[in-house]
């Protein structure tokens, strides 16, 4: 890995990985990387959906994290670059199959390899949590979502990968929930968020990438001295249709239940088959969230963050949850009460009503994403005027 990168500490952890803050050893360029260990099929078939993902990105949208390169470990000191345009034909192989083949040297291997991890992530620093408002509600507790070869079988075996390191661009304004309640609400700043993530989705769509778990904590911010640039990123749970490059938005159908409480769309929360429009709620959910600075607590953490809800007595319901409940439910756009102080300035007519187009129960009504960019924009300019 020092011939290559330099891991400085870690910046974030996650079900599935690691995130470390690094540096390339020949241009001492930051990087994020990103350790995905392969210990099953299920979590092997996360990581070549998000690699594919990526690699179909490629570097082509501002808004949309950019893969650098991939790294197939091997061993405890042994990685070697991943071809572009190639997948790791034996994770391929253990996906299909349902196990992951291991040899005798494998677990002596990975109990040096996790001690050597754990003695990084001792002298590590994780960013810190911003402050919880004391009038922020909080959400009940009963819902979560969320080698070395044998020497005889070297010239006839593929090497027993036991991890993907994924080397991408490095953002130093954290995530969204990081990054704007650090700071005072801004207009400004707050229609740039909206602008930005409408035309990363609409990127995403027409090249037939449905993200799947669309949420604050899956956009990064990139500070530049043009002001901030966000970033959708964690393709873990994506799927990328053909058909969806074709043209056939609205036909393409997935059935696996999957995302963030808060965000998800009344279908998913109903276990029916969704499509592209999922992502255009889950987006319609952080627009909302942030024109307005509306947070909630998720229970026993004291980690703030961006969405909308529905309140029930004391207790949060998420929107996707409540819609699939009460498909009439009627939202009030803006709210009548505000969470944060000082509020900022209430989303305009146009923008509220692109809200309720955006948080429609039914899929059909809500605009899709190559129109969701052009509509954003009108809206804005109608209710600057």
């Amino acid at each position: 890995m020092e011939d290559l990168y330099t891991l400085e500490k870690e910046v974030g952890r996650g079900s599935y990985g690691v995130v470390f803050e690094g540096l390339i050893s020949k241009t001492g360029q930051k990087v994020a990387i990103k350790r995905l260990p392969c210990k099953d099929p299920e979590c092997i078939e996360l990581y070549l959906q998000e690699l594919w993902a990526m690699r179909t990105t490629a570097k082509n949208h501002i808004n949309v994290i950019a893969l650098h390169s991939c790294l197939l470990q091997t061993g405890r000191r042994s990685l070697k670059p991943l071809r572009k345009g190639k997948l790791p034909l034996h994770l391929v192989e253990s996906v299909l199959k349902g196990s992951v083949g291991h040899d005798r040297g494998s677990q002596c291997n990975t109990r040096r390899r996790t001690n050597s991890v754990s003695r990084l992530q001792d002298r590590t620093n994780i960013f810190p949590s911003n402050p919880p408002c004391p009038s922020t509600p909080k959400r009940p507790s009963n819902r979560s979502r969320k080698r070395l070869p044998e020497r005889e079988d070297e010239q006839t075996r593929s090497p027993c990968c036991s991890a993907l390191w994924l080397v991408m661009e490095y953002c130093d304004g954290g995530d969204l929930n990081q990054y704007l309640l650090s700071r005072p609400p801004d207009v400004h700043r707050n229609h740039s968020v909206v602008q930005q993530l409408s035309s990363a989705v609409a990127f995403l769509h027409h090249l037939g990438i449905i993200h799947r778990d669309l949420k604050p904590d899956n956009v990064l911010v990139s500070v530049t001295p043009n002001g901030p640039i966000f970033k959708v990123a964690d393709f873990g749970l994506s799927k990328i249709s053909e058909g969806l490059v074709r043209g056939n938005l609205g036909r393409k159908h997935f059935s696996s239940t999957c995302g963030s409480d808060f965000y998800m769309a009344p279908e998913v929360w109903g276990g029916l088959t969704y499509t592209a429009q999922a992502d255009i709620f889950s987006l319609g959910v952080m627009f909302w969230a942030v024109l307005e600075r509306i947070t909630f607590l998720e229970e026993g953490t004291t980690h703030e963050q961006l969405g909308a809800y529905v309140c029930k007595g004391r207790w949060l319901t998420p929107l996707g949850e409540a819609l699939w409940e009460n498909a009439d439910l009627q939202l009030c756009i803006p709210m009548k009460w505000k969470r944060a102080a000082p509020p900022p300035s209430p989303p305009g007519p146009a923008m509220c009503g692109l809200l309720l187009d955006m948080l429609a129960s039914n899929p059909d009504s809500r605009p899709v994403a190559d129109q969701l960019e052009s509509r954003v924009c009108g809206a804005l300019k109608e209710d600057s005027h």
